[in-house]
């Protein structure tokens, strides 16, 4: 029995009433943010692909390899993000970005076997997730202030972080009804194609709405910006999110597998984890950071290095297993807008989009690309390996976050 995917409104109507009639600011915020919910599913499902491929009678390194192939098109949709943006504008950019998501989802649900599909997939899915990724933060920074900018990165990251997080839930669901994981990836393109209509309304929006008038700064990431970005202040941020995109992917991305190795069910950590984060995120859109931004982050993600050493050690445990979603939320999910806002702050002041850039670069290397390591780990060396590698990257990048409080402390002027 196949889930019957219920018949979707068309989207037309409400696309051609906003397009005639001018958004407020606040409007501009929400239909923005709920494009960006839609899409952010499409990241959700790439943590169903161990799911999806076991069907093909795959293991974890096809797994891992089609997410390598999505990361070099991801690092290149990053590196040419600036330029495309500069020709078509950064919001038309982030519409295509969903349309290319949108097929790539459409074409996993048509995969039967690890083949030219998947490919193709991984190489579509790579491109417009970077490039989303990549532009949605340098529109909402021409959108808010420098103080605003933890609080409005905190609401960005909440329906990111509901969409990532919901989608598993939804395949859950839907293999519980009777479907199958495939119906799950033709649900969310569609979502995707809805996501890139309204970022296509919202180009004149954006325009009016934008702090400082005018045309937008040039956005090309040259290696001579990165030279110079990386001799910044922002080169710390730039490394941790790497080392927290890599945490992130190596617990997420295969978290099926240890559900099942363990008999639980993955649709329970992504349910409590996402509550978490969304709470968590929500609350910090109160917070501006504090006078030491970096201890917050350090004492966060100590706080999710603990929660993969519980994991280690937590056995068939159900109630562990909650404790240890909850946990990851607060450490991962808290952090990671504060250190987005950092990269901002800590970046040339003519190199905001650049920096912002290059940040989701290596963001990406993390999240598309530790899933090759990870999967050759389960298969030829063991899940408790690869989980211990986890937690000494997460407690190293707490420690470079402790040590940039203690450089910044050194060359803060001394009171008199």
């Amino acid at each position: 029995m196949r889930f019957i995917v219920p018949p979707v409104p068309c989207p037309y109507p409400l696309i051609l009433s906003l397009e005639h009639r001018p958004l407020s600011r606040i409007s501009t915020f929400c239909v923005y943010l709920l494009a960006v919910f839609l899409q952010a599913g499409a990241y959700g499902l790439t943590f169903m692909l161990p799911r999806l491929y076991s069907g093909f009678g795959a293991n974890e390194k096809a797994v891992g390899v089609s997410l390598f192939i999505a990361t070099a098109s991801t690092l290149l949709a990053v590196y040419y993000a600036g330029h495309l943006s500069d020709w078509f504008g950064r919001v038309a950019t982030l519409g295509m970005a969903c349309l290319s998501i949108g097929a790539a989802l459409g074409l996993f649900g048509l995969a039967v076997t690890v083949g030219s599909l998947t490919v193709i997939a991984s190489i579509l899915l790579g491109a417009g997730w970077g490039l989303t990724y990549a532009l949605a933060p340098v529109v909402l920074t021409r959108l808010v202030s420098a103080q605003e900018r933890v609080r409005y990165f905190a609401l960005h990251s909440v329906v990111l972080m509901a969409g990532f997080g919901l989608s598993p839930v939804m395949a859950a669901k839907i293999e519980k009804a009777g479907g199958s994981v495939s119906d799950a990836f033709f649900i969310t393109a569609i979502g995707c194609l809805v996501s890139a209509l309204l970022f296509f309304v919202l180009i004149r929006p954006v325009r009016s709405h934008a702090i400082n008038a005018g045309p937008e700064a040039s956005s090309r990431l040259s290696l001579k910006g990165v030279g110079t970005i990386l001799r910044s202040r922002a080169l710390v941020p730039v490394v941790m999110v790497f080392l927290g995109a890599s945490v992130f992917a190596g617990l997420n991305n295969f978290q099926t597998v240890f559900a099942d190795e363990r008999g639980l069910d993955y649709a329970d950590f992504f349910l409590v984890y996402t509550i978490t984060v969304v709470i968590c995120r929500i609350a910090l859109a109160q917070f501006k950071g504090g006078r030491h931004p970096y201890l917050t982050i350090a004492l966060l993600q100590y706080v999710m290095a603990g929660s993969v050493l519980l994991f280690i050690f937590s056995g068939t445990s159900q109630s562990a297993y909650v404790v240890v979603a909850i946990l990851f939320g607060i450490g991962y999910g808290a952090s990671y807008p504060i250190l987005v806002a950092m990269a901002a702050n800590d970046a040339n002041h003519d190199l905001v989009p650049q920096t912002l850039q290059l940040f989701a670069l290596t963001y990406f290397i993390g999240i598309f690309g530790f899933p090759l390591v990870a999967g050759w780990m389960i298969v030829d060396v063991g899940v408790t390996p690869l989980l211990g590698l986890i937690v000494v990257m997460a407690a190293f990048e707490a420690t470079m976050a402790l040590l940039r409080v203690q450089k910044d402390a050194l060359a803060a002027p001394k009171r008199t």
